[in-house]
């Protein structure tokens, strides 16, 4: 299981849909003031680390500039992707699902100022935290901090069993399946506050035989990962709409 965000954890996990789904955090915390229930009585009556999720607020600036990162397992590696840093988690930082027309995508929207992928250079190598990511969204003057990650199942088995053994494997007697749900989270880089969560899911299957299974799988995850990501940038202006409607400009949020 690849190692999620502590911070957006929680939430994610209301997700477990298939296909593309979008929520936006609406607004900051009720007036409990405005209620009638003074804060020092619900401060004592809350437990530290929840009151300090709850206590943030948004302070990103609009128009903004978002970062983005992608981040998988500690010691993430594949046949294409070579993970950076060591700890809790690692962060891949050579583009293989991104494309020009994704960053395009996100860069265009109203609101949105620039687009900055994070690399090495800006990261720390030990992770521990989402911290050392909005460290990073900090040192390139981004506001915003878009963190995703890959959760990618496979699974391969036999279709016709005699058919493999009769033909000393080299007959496509085996099915590699593949499915993969893309998570993100939209988070402020001073404060970790979070936006919003997105998640989107696709599955793939290819024959193979005996001799390049391996080789089918990593077909299959490479196009089921491509997939999953187009549906969560395609989806992503939905939620950004309602970012910009509940904290831009005209929302008269409070900073």
């Amino acid at each position: 299981m690849h190692v999620f965000i502590r911070r957006a954890a929680l939430l994610t996990a209301i997700f477990a849909l298939t296909g593309c789904v979008s929520y936006v955090t609406p607004g900051g915390p009720a007036s409990f003031r405005a209620l009638g229930i003074e804060k020092p009585d619900t401060a004592k009556e809350t437990d530290f680390a929840l009151r300090e999720r709850v206590d943030k607020k948004p302070l990103a600036e609009f128009p903004t500039a978002i970062a983005i990162a992608r981040i998988q397992g500690s010691g993430y590696c594949s046949r294409t992707e070579q993970a950076y840093g060591t700890g809790r988690y690692s962060v891949i930082t050579g583009r293989t699902v991104e494309t020009e027309a994704h960053l395009r995508t996100i860069g265009s929207l109203p609101m949105v100022r620039g687009v900055a992928p994070l690399n090495r250079l800006v990261l720390p190598e030990r992770l521990q935290d989402e911290k050392d990511l909005r460290l990073g969204a900090a040192a390139v003057h981004a506001d915003m901090l878009l963190i995703y990650t890959f959760d990618t199942q496979f699974e391969d088995k036999t279709t016709i069993p005699a058919m493999g053994t009769l033909t000393l494997g080299l007959f496509p007697n085996r099915k590699a399946k593949v499915n993969t749900t893309v998570s993100a989270a939209l988070l402020d880089t001073r404060n970790g506050y979070v936006y919003g969560l997105s998640q989107a899911s696709a599955e793939d299957d290819q024959l193979a035989n005996a001799w390049t299974t391996a080789d089918a799988v990593e077909d299959c995850r490479k196009r089921t990962e491509q997939q999953a990501f187009d549906k969560l940038v395609k989806e992503f202006p939905i939620m950004w709409a309602g970012v910009v409607s509940q904290y831009g400009p005209a929302s008269g949020a409070a900073r």
